[in-house]
Order: structure tokens, then sequence, then C-alpha cells
């Protein structure tokens, strides 16, 4: 039967698309429903478009500090409008390019709202904005369904986006205008992201976290050290604090902010992004009819990607954190590998690398540092500033740090953690590391290339040994 498939993604996103194809390339018959955009958010409003719009701030902080490098930039400014066309220009770039992908591995897109109607059926509603190619809405049978979905902006009560005064990531990243200011509600990855992305272009930024420290899940000391660059920049923070109320007025918004110590203040600013993080899409999927589990808004899977219903499966962002398109690509080849009946690895959340690009950038995997103390390891801890890398002064870039921690008794790697230029580059080094659980005594005798600021990592690993030789 033409609507009969092995197995069927509802998603597109990175987990849906990768796991597609993964699964074509297995010999499978697959299909993905889609009814918004061909490849999800990351390429679409997420990940790609937001690296694209920091690459432009990134550029023109160079361009302002032309002067430190010996060069002379006169007559440059800001053209958002320019920033935001090349931006959606490679979102649309990225989204075709999945949309080939699809096309290449024989992989049908179905476009529609998908609702699972019974364990290998589902009924497809039909959804605006059909790309050339894509089959129509109807009823769809498949052995296996993998549910992909993702998630959206999570909203506080009270302080609802409205798309004008209030924004999510989808508005700040397509603003008509830069706003003289700017209140940002959450230190997560989205909102230090847009903090140095708006603080760039011009913004007077101010950012408000409930938690103690910015960047809640990363190690206290790498978190310590961005906010005080973010601070330098002349982004404003308060952590312990909450917005608790919000008031529109024609073109700006006052909120009022109370902190740990019970002090209240009013802040008002051009605009709001709430970066609060987000919530499962497991709505109108037909998931509590069919009794699969969920849990705080999201589906409940066991190391496969399998939920409690037989047939059913859920990989990236709607089946918890981390909520990262790295850990979606991820789940999408184990659901894909264990469906075709290949011998499929669990997932390892440790191993998972995250990834901030703020400026600067922070990157970690593993152990925390008071992760690992709870954890009741002895450990050994190595650190190394870029100001002894030859490398990072040569670039200008002289300001940042990597953290290594080990298991003093067996030289194993628990965890890294890095803050600094371009460290996002860096830190697959040490997840392959983690992967092979490679000891302490193996990157020691590694030879890294200099000059590199890669060298930054074998002096933090020395260091945590009493060997560092640059400091």
């Amino acid at each position: 039967m033409a609507n009969n498939y092995d197995v069927l993604f509802i998603g597109s996103g990175p987990g849906g698309y990768v796991g597609a194809i993964r699964a074509a390339q297995l010999g499978l018959k697959v299909g993905v429903v889609e009814r918004s955009y061909v490849g999800g958010i990351c390429p679409n409003w997420g990940c790609i478009p937001a690296k694209a719009l920091l690459r432009s701030a990134e550029i023109f902080h160079y361009i302002e500090h032309a002067k430190d490098y010996g060069l002379v930039a006169e007559k440059f400014g800001v053209d958002i409008a320019g920033v935001v066309k090349r931006s959606r220009g490679i979102a649309a770039q990225m989204s075709n390019g999945v949309g080939f992908l699809l096309k290449k591995n024989k992989v049908d897109v179905i476009w529609g709202q998908a609702t699972i109607t019974a364990p290998g059926k589902v009924s497809v509603a039909a959804a605006e904005g059909a790309p050339k190619g894509a089959l129509p809405a109807g009823e769809y049978t498949a052995k296996n369904i993998v549910v992909a979905t993702g998630a959206r902006p999570r909203a506080l009560p009270g302080i609802e986006p409205d798309k004008k005064l209030i924004w999510t990531y989808f508005e700040a990243l397509a603003p008509a205008s830069v706003p003289k200011s700017l209140l940002i509600m959450g230190s997560g990855a989205i909102g230090v992201e847009f903090a140095s992305f708006y603080k760039a272009m011009g913004s007077d930024v101010t950012i408000v976290e409930l938690l103690p420290q910015i960047l809640p899940v990363e190690d206290e000391e790498i978190a310590e050290h961005a906010k005080k660059r973010f601070e330098k920049q002349g982004i404003k923070i308060l952590t312990g604090a909450k917005v608790s109320k919000v008031v529109k007025g024609a073109d700006s918004v006052t909120a009022t902010v109370e902190t740990a110590d019970g002090k209240v203040q009013t802040l008002t600013a051009d605009r709001l992004i709430s970066a609060v993080g987000v919530v499962g899409n497991i709505e109108n999927l037909g998931l509590e009819k069919l009794g699969v589990k969920t849990d705080r808004g999201c589906v409940v899977i066991d190391g496969l990607c399998r939920t409690n219903v037989p047939g059913i499966w859920a990989i990236g962002d709607v089946a918890g954190p981390p909520m990262l398109a790295h850990k979606a690509e991820h789940e999408g080849v184990i659901a894909a590998e264990a469906i075709a009946g290949k011998h499929a690895h669990p997932m390892d959340k440790l191993m998972i690398p995250g990834c901030t690009y703020c400026m600067p950038q922070v990157a970690s995997v593993g152990l925390t540092e008071k992760k690992a103390k709870e954890a009741g390891y002895e450990i050994k801890v190595g650190r190394f500033p870029f100001i002894g890398n030859g490398k990072a002064v040569a670039l200008g870039e002289s300001e940042g740090l990597v953290k290594t921690i080990f298991d003093a008794k067996t030289g194993q790697l628990l965890g890294a953690h890095l803050v600094g230029a371009e460290v996002t580059e860096l830190i697959q080094g040490f997840v392959l590391a983690m992967n092979l659980e490679t000891t302490e005594e193996e990157l020691i005798n590694a030879v890294f290339p200099h000059p590199t600021v890669s060298e930054t990592m074998h002096e933090s690993v020395l260091a945590a040994y009493g060997r560092a030789i640059h400091i």
C-alpha cells in the first residue's frame, strides 16, 4: 500500500529528518509528517539563524575594535534589515538542504498535522504551506511511529509573549529595528546569546535570572567568568531575581523585579525577551488516549527511545532534556537502528556536550566540579587561562579558561568546561576523550599542534597533575 510505511516520523526537525535518513539507509520505507518548516525549528528559527546573527555581531565587534589590531575602520554601522536578511537567507538555504536530503534518500514528506489514532495509524489533517512534492493529508499506517515534534517557548502566566512588546526567540530573530533597551528573562543559552547579539547591536541589555548563577547548567566557576565578561561589556545582570509583573505601555514594558532578599525594583525597557525555557509539543497527538506515558510535559522513553506503548517511539526535545539539536539527531539514529533490528547503543547523557554561542562562548561536557564532588569522587582539577596561550594572545582573545576534572583514583576524565573564543569548536576533543575512556596519562602524552588554542586543553590536563608548563 502506498500509504503504509515501516516507520513514520512526526516532525522533520534535527531528530526527525536525521532519524528518517538513517532508517532509509537501513532499507526501511520511511515517511516524515511536517506541518510548518522542513528541518524543524533548528535551521529555520533556532540554532542556525541565531548563529548567523551572532556572526554579524562578532564581525561588528571586531570592526569596532579595529584599532586594537593596528587597523583603521571608518564610517561603519548596523544595518539590521541586512543582518536579518542574511540570517533568514541562511535559514532558507538550510531548510532547502534538508528537503534535498530527504528526497535524495527517498523519504516521503507528508504535509499536515498528525494525530496517532491507534498504534500503527496516523491521521494527517491539512496544513498550509506544503512544499512541492509533499504528500497530502490523509490516513497513513506504519509499523513504527516516532514522535519528533520538538518543543516551543515556555510562557509564564501574566507575561505571555505578544510578538510586539514581549518576544520569544521567533521575534528576537527577526526584529524590524534594534530596541534601545532590552530586558531578558532567563540566562540559559537562548537568553545569553540574545544578550550578546543585542548588546553588540547597541541595545542597553539587562538579564534577570531566577537562580543564583547565570548559565545554571554550567560549572559555577565558568559561569562566573562569563558573567564578569558580560558585565565588562555593559550587560546588567540580576541573579536570584524574578519578574513578577509586567505592565505594557504604548511602545515599552515596565517590569516589577523581586530579588531573593526581598527587594523590589521596576525596570522599563523597549522590549522584553522571554527566555525561560521550552516545553515539549505533546498536545493534539493522541498520546494521552493511547496511554503513552508523559512527565512534566515530555514523553517518557527508555535508552532506545521506546515509549511504554509498543511501536511508538519518541526523540529529541519532546522526549526531555537536554533539549539540544545534536541530542535529537543522535536519538534519531538510535531509534532508526533499533527499529531496523540493529545493535543500537543507548544514549549516555553525560557524554552530550553543551554549547552556548554568546560572547565569550561557553562549552562543556560531563560533570561539573560540584556534581563530581556530590557524586562522591575524589577529584583532581586542572585550570589553564587563555592568557598563557600564544595563539589566543595573537588573536586578541586572551580572556578565557579551560577547566578539567579527573577522578583522582583512576585518572578518568569526568568533565571539561571551557569559556572563551571558539571553545564550542574545542569541546569535541574532550567529548571524544570521554567516549574513548581516555586517561589523564594518554591525554598528557598526546601531542597538540602549536600554535593553536587547543594547547589550552593540554595545559589544563597537565595542570590537574601539577605539570602545567606555561603558567
